[in-house]
Parts: structure tokens; sequence; C-alpha cells
């Protein structure tokens, strides 16, 4: 394991991934605007996906996960995206909350944090 910060998509403002001793942390991701949380949460996990095969890992290391809904309402919808892309038996920890995201067109953020292999 490397005590070096290793910082991925680095940008003026954040980055979209920081790793440190074994670890990675992914910066929250979000959707198209306006799309239906469905396909927000799949465009979400995709970039999840992309994330963290840039880091050297994969969904099966993921540690925890948080994800803000802008409306508990769609939770299932959610959940039904969420269910067919997690790998069985790597499933994570999770939490789930509603909150206020950064415009009203954004109804999910996944945050995740994963091992690196």
């Amino acid at each position: 394991m490397s005590s070096e910060i290793t910082r991925y998509g680095v940008g003026p403002r954040m980055s979209e991934a920081v790793a440190y001793n074994g670890i990675v942390w992914l910066a929250g991701q979000v959707g198209n605007p306006g799309d239906s949380v469905a396909d927000q949460t799949r465009q979400c996990l995709a970039e999840v996906d992309r994330i963290l095969a840039a880091a050297g890992t994969d969904k099966t290391r993921i540690l925890s996960a948080q994800i803000w809904l802008a409306d508990m309402s769609t939770f299932a919808d959610m959940n039904a995206v969420w269910d067919a892309w997690v790998p069985q038996g790597h499933t994570p920890a999770r939490a789930t909350g509603e909150a206020k995201l950064a415009t009203p067109d954004y109804k999910v953020e996944v945050i995740v944090t994963a091992a690196l292999r």
C-alpha cells in the first residue's frame, strides 16, 4: 500500500476520486439533469464503474455507499437499478437519505468508498 495520495479527474474545485493507503473515495456522482431517477441512477453507477476502473479497482471492492435522493418516493425506482447493478455477495454497507441536491433537476447522487486491489 502506498502512503502517497493519488487524485483522479482533478478539477479546479474537486477531484473525481482520491486514493490513499489502499482506499479510494469517490466524489458524488449525478446523472443527466431532468432524466428519471432510474436513468440518473444508471448514469451515476456507470460513472462509478468508470472511476473505479481508472483507480484500478471495481464494484466488487466497494466498502460503503451513500445515496441521496431528492424525493424518497423514488426509493423503489432507484433500488431497482441498484439491485441489478450491485454484485450479489459483494454488497457494501449502504445508507440512503433524502436531501436537496445541487439543482432541482438532479434526482439522485451516489457516493462510494472502495478498497484498491
